[in-house]
């Protein structure tokens, strides 16, 4: 596709934004870039409390909250626990629980050149990024903010309010164009999804996930290829991830989850570009989680959680076969045991 130019006249309507509207991460990179340093982000709608010690029976000493970036000092294991995830964060001026915290870096792009007509993977290499959609009614008006890890379909490049390349991103679930700074984003190359151990017959890959000990593994034939812990869902209101034997029926490397509102509300059920997702049951689905990383414990609405690296590895392991230009891919793919 051809790089596009709004007309300039449009550009005028940006008087009416503040600054502050146009801040699209949260810390510069001289300060998140730093070699070495282990920065988190809040991913919690109601905050975290940060403690006198690595125990939530001491004393809270302060709240931080949604979005918030967090400089981590270094890693303590709680002698409280929990015993499923005990890790805790020495931060200034206490600890801090891991579990609704995720690990964010500061990365900027190379801005690509061009896009394939069918659409680009591209992954955010920021904390977040604040899409924004453009009408000729209103201008640039403000919307979700993309987080760290998630995945996106990009279909066009373009000049953005700030007279700078931007990525034009579909929103698959409301079939909308919103827009992001082009260098918060890198480009997922075709072999970064090739398939991993094509070769072995489809009768012989199949997953098993503990809703017990919350788990997920994965095996060709009785050899186990993947351990990890995961997060189904919570045990009330029906939202309990459902036992049984499936088969992964839909593979979608980027899914817009929640209510569907267009918003620019952080605290919104909206989660957009949630990456790697493998379907097998109705709407059930393995899939990477940019906002917690408390796995081990229920947590979601009927999904299994995993930690993006493993959903990402379970996405290209699984059948049926997804090609990097499949925004969705259909089958009677591999087995999948819930107990």
């Amino acid at each position: 596709m051809t790089d596009k130019n709004f007309d300039r006249r449009d550009f005028l309507k940006l008087s009416a934004l503040s600054m502050s509207a146009l801040a699209m991460t949260p810390l510069p990179q001289s300060i998140l870039g730093k070699s070495g340093s282990k920065y988190v982000m809040v991913g919690n709608m109601k905050g975290v409390s940060i403690h006198k010690e690595a125990t939530d029976k001491s004393m809270i000493l302060y709240q931080r909250y949604l979005d918030d970036i967090i400089n981590v000092y270094y890693e303590v294991t709680g002698e409280d626990g929990p015993k499923y995830n005990p890790l805790w964060y020495r931060v200034w001026g206490g600890y801090v629980h891991s579990a609704n915290l995720v690990t964010v870096q500061y990365i900027l792009n190379p801005v690509e050149t061009s896009v394939k007509e069918e659409g680009q993977l591209v992954e955010v290499t920021v904390p977040y990024t604040r899409s924004m959609l453009y009408s000729k009614t209103y201008g640039w008006e403000q919307a979700y903010r993309f987080y760290y890890g998630s995945v996106h379909w990009l279909v066009d490049i373009i000049t953005g309010p700030d007279n700078k390349p931007w990525y034009k991103i579909k929103d698959e679930l409301l079939k909308i164009d919103l827009a992001a700074p082009a260098e918060h984003f890198r480009y997922i190359t075709a072999e970064e999804l090739s398939p991993i151990s094509p070769d072995v017959p489809e009768g012989k890959k199949w997953i098993e996930i503990s809703r017990y000990h919350q788990t997920l593994k994965a095996y060709e034939d009785t050899r186990m290829v993947l351990d990890t812990k995961i997060s189904s869902g919570l045990p009330w209101n029906n939202l309990d991830t459902p036992n049984g034997k499936f088969r992964v029926q839909t593979k979608m490397p980027s899914k817009h989850m929640g209510d569907g509102l267009l918003t620019s509300d952080i605290y919104a059920y909206e989660l957009v570009g949630v990456p790697w997702n493998c379907f097998f049951n109705k709407g059930i689905a393995t899939h990477g989680t940019f906002w917690h990383s408390n796995f081990g414990s229920q947590m979601s609405h009927g999904c299994v959680n995993m930690q993006t690296k493993d959903a990402k590895w379970l996405y290209r392991w699984t059948t049926p076969v997804a090609s990097p230009d499949d925004w969705t891919k259909n089958g009677y793919g591999t087995v999948v045991i819930v107990n």
